[in-house]
């Protein structure tokens, strides 16, 4: 992995993710702030959503949009090799298994967006 997939570039793409989520624009005929929330799509809570309910597509959802849950590191042994397990094995897991509540790695993360969905 380098490049675009990297873990300073999946981390900037959660700061960036985050600012967005935190804008608001007046809206005249409302006569009110509103938010990502008011106009996003929620398929698991349309009647009130909340920032974690809306259906945003991203890489990072396959860390629940957590930056703690993408730095996470745990020694694995598979045999007779010890290594250590990151993002990246994580990431391969769920692109190939995305609707798994738990991952295969000693990290043991669901690939389960934040919202909840795949």
């Amino acid at each position: 992995f380098s490049g675009v997939l990297s873990e300073e570039v999946l981390q900037a793409l959660l700061e960036l993710q985050e600012q967005l989520m935190a804008t608001t624009a007046w809206a005249p005929v409302a006569g009110r702030e509103v938010t990502l929330s008011d106009v996003c799509y929620a398929p698991l809570n349309p009647a009130e959503p909340g920032l974690g309910d809306c259906c945003v597509n991203s890489v990072t959802q396959y860390f629940q949009n957590n930056s703690t849950r993408l730095a996470m590191t745990a020694t694995q042994t598979n045999g007779k090799e010890t290594g250590t397990v990151d993002w990246r094995d994580h990431l391969i897991y769920c692109v190939n298994s995305p609707l798994s509540f738990k991952d295969i790695t000693a990290l043991e993360l669901s690939c389960m967006a934040e919202y909840g969905g795949p």
